[in-house]
């Protein structure tokens, strides 16, 4: 018995040392997944709009911007940032004063579809060449 007692409590200390370091612990910190750049270019005659869809991952920050507007990037025309149901682009986030430059922010809950749109808002005189540069998780 006494053996029996004294393999236990050298098992129970040997267990013991086993999950014991002298290593201070440090946190696991989770890592931001690196961001995607995604651009796209179009045309959009006066009275016109495009739209463009893109997948996301886990949740972050969207930013959608209007990188250019080519022949004048004086002239006003909308823009937005949405969710794609499949067949129509549901803005959340618009700008309808948008001139070259301009952003839109807003954060995704996770993985996903969503789109960006460019329409005119009535300030059009010719078609217009734009770049939208939209960066996600």
């Amino acid at each position: 018995m006494l053996r029996t007692f004294c393999a236990s409590v050298l098992l129970i200390g040997a267990l013991t040392a086993a999950g014991c370091d002298n290593d201070p612990d440090t946190p696991d910190t989770p890592t931001a997944p690196n961001p995607v750049s995604d651009t796209f270019t179009g045309t959009i005659n006066v009275n016109g709009a495009a739209t463009h869809t893109f997948t996301v991952g886990p949740a972050g920050v969207v930013t959608a911007t209007l990188t250019t507007v080519t022949p004048d990037a004086t002239v006003q025309v909308g823009f937005g940032l949405g969710t794609w149901n499949g067949s129509n682009c549901q803005l959340v986030l618009t700008k309808d004063d948008g001139l070259q430059g301009n952003a839109v922010t807003g954060v995704n809950s996770g993985p996903g579809t969503l789109c960006v749109r460019i329409y005119d808002v009535g300030r059009m005189t010719e078609s217009l060449g734009y770049t939208i540069t939209v960066v996600h998780p």
